[in-house]
C-alpha cells in the first residue's frame, strides 16, 4: 500500500515537472490545431547537444572508473535488449491481425533506447539527488545495437523464407548483412554523438567547456525536445489508429514489463558488483524507453517492408509518454523500497 501511495504521489509530481509539462504542452497545442513547428535542423542540433553532454560526462567519469565493474551491467544491458526483442516477436506472433514484419520492427524499436527519455530520467534523478555511476550512459549502445540488429536479422530471415515459399525472385535480395546493420547503427546520428562525447570525455580534458556550455544549456534544450516530442506524439496518434489497436496495448504495457526485466537484472548486478540503486533505475528506464532517434531510420532501411505507422506510431504516441510519465516514477519508488 505504501508503494502505491508513494508511486501516485511521485506520478502527480512528475506531471508537474518541466520535463513532462513540456511534453504534455506539445500534445495540447497540437490537439488545438496550432501551426507552431520546430525546424528539423533545430531538433537534430538539440539531440546532438544533449547526447554530447551525456557522453562527455560519462567519458570524464570512465577515466576514473573501475572498468571491471562495468562489464556485468554492460552484459545485462545487451541481454535486456535481446530479450525485449524476442519477447515482442513472440507476443506479436500470437496476434493474427499483426503482420510479422511489423511485429519485428516494433519489437526492435522498443528494444532500442530513447535518447530523450534517457536524458529526462537523468534530469529527474539529479533534481532528487539520486546518485548513480556516471559511466551508465556508456551502456546505451550495448542495449540499442543488439536489439536493432536482432530485429532486422530476424525480419530478413522471415522475409527470405516467405519469398522462397512464394517462389519470389526477391530471395536473392534478402541476404542479411549483419556487419552492415551494426555499421549503420553506429553511424546513426544518436549513437555517433554519444560515442563522440564519450571519446572526448575519456581522451581529452573538456571540463571547462563542459561546465560553462553543455551543463548550463542541458535542461533548456531538454525542455524544447520534450515539446517537440509532444507535438510528434499527437501527430502519430492518427497514424496509430489506422493499424491494429494491439500496438497501443503493447506500447502501454511493454515499457513497464521491459523496465522490470532490466530492474531485475540490475538488482543482480547490485549484489554481485555493487551496481548502485540509481544505476539500476537508469538501466530500467533505458529498457522501458523506445528509440526515437537512431531506431526509426535504421529500421526503415533494414526492414523496408514494415509499416512505419505501426512501429513509430506505437513508440512515439504511446511508448514514450508511458516511459517518461509512468516508468520514471515507478522505478524510482521501486528502487527506494527494494534497496
Amino acid at each position: 500500500m505504501d508503494f502505491l501511495y508513494d508511486f501516485l504521489l511521485r506520478l502527480l509530481s512528475q506531471f508537474q515537472s518541466p520535463t513532462l509539462g513540456f511534453l504534455v504542452g506539445g500534445m495540447l497545442i497540437a490537439a488545438l490545431g496550432s501551426r507552431l513547428s520546430i525546424p528539423d535542423a533545430i531538433y537534430k542540433f538539440i539531440v546532438f547537444m544533449l547526447l554530447m553532454k551525456i557522453g562527455i560526462k560519462g567519458g570524464m567519469e570512465i577515466r576514473d572508473a573501475n572498468l571491471a565493474e562495468m562489464l556485468l551491467p554492460a552484459f545485462f544491458a545487451m541481454v535486456t535488449g535481446i530479450v525485449i526483442v524476442l519477447l515482442g516477436v513472440f507476443i506479436f506472433s500470437l496476434i493474427p491481425s499483426v503482420k510479422k514484419e511489423d511485429g519485428y520492427a516494433t519489437a526492435g524499436l522498443f528494444g532500442a533506447v530513447s535518447a530523450s527519455t534517457f536524458a529526462a530520467v537523468m534530469v529527474v534523478m539529479e533534481e532528487e539527488s539520486i546518485a548513480y555511476e556516471a559511466w551508465v550512459p556508456a551502456l546505451y549502445p550495448f542495449m540499442d545495437i543488439p536489439a536493432l540488429v536482432l530485429a532486422i536479422v530476424l525480419a530478413n530471415i522471415y522475409m527470405k523464407k516467405r519469398s522462397a515459399e512464394d517462389g519470389s525472385q526477391q530471395s536473392d535480395q534478402s541476404d542479411v548483412d549483419v556487419w552492415g546493420i551494426i555499421k549503420e547503427s553506429l553511424q546513426g546520428s544518436a549513437l555517433s554523438a554519444l560515442l563522440l562525447g564519450l571519446a572526448l570525455g575519456l581522451l581529452t580534458t573538456p571540463d571547462r567547456v563542459f561546465d560553462s556550455f553543455y551543463e548550463p544549456l542541458f535542461r533548456g534544450f531538454l525542455s524544447i525536445l520534450m515539446h517537440i516530442m509532444g507535438m510528434e506524439a499527437y501527430a502519430r496518434i492518427n497514424e496509430l489508429r489506422r493499424v491494429a489497436h494491439w500496438y497501443a496495448v503493447y506500447a502501454f504495457l511493454g515499457p513497464i514489463v521491459h523496465g522490470l526485466i532490466a530492474f531485475g537484472l540490475g538488482y543482480i548486478a547490485h549484489h554481485i558488483v555493487d551496481f548502485s540503486p540509481g544505476g539500476v533505475v537508469l538501466l530500467a528506464v533505458m529498457a522501458a524507453s523506445s528509440s526515437d532517434i537512431s531506431g526509426p531510420p535504421t529500421l526503415r532501411s533494414g526492414i523496408p517492408w514494415a509499416n512505419p505507422s505501426a512501429y513509430i506510431g506505437a513508440s512515439t504516441s504511446v511508448g514514450t509518454p508511458v516511459a517518461i510519465a509512468i516508468c520514471i516514477p515507478l522505478f524510482i519508488v521501486l528502487a527506494q523500497m527494494v534497496f
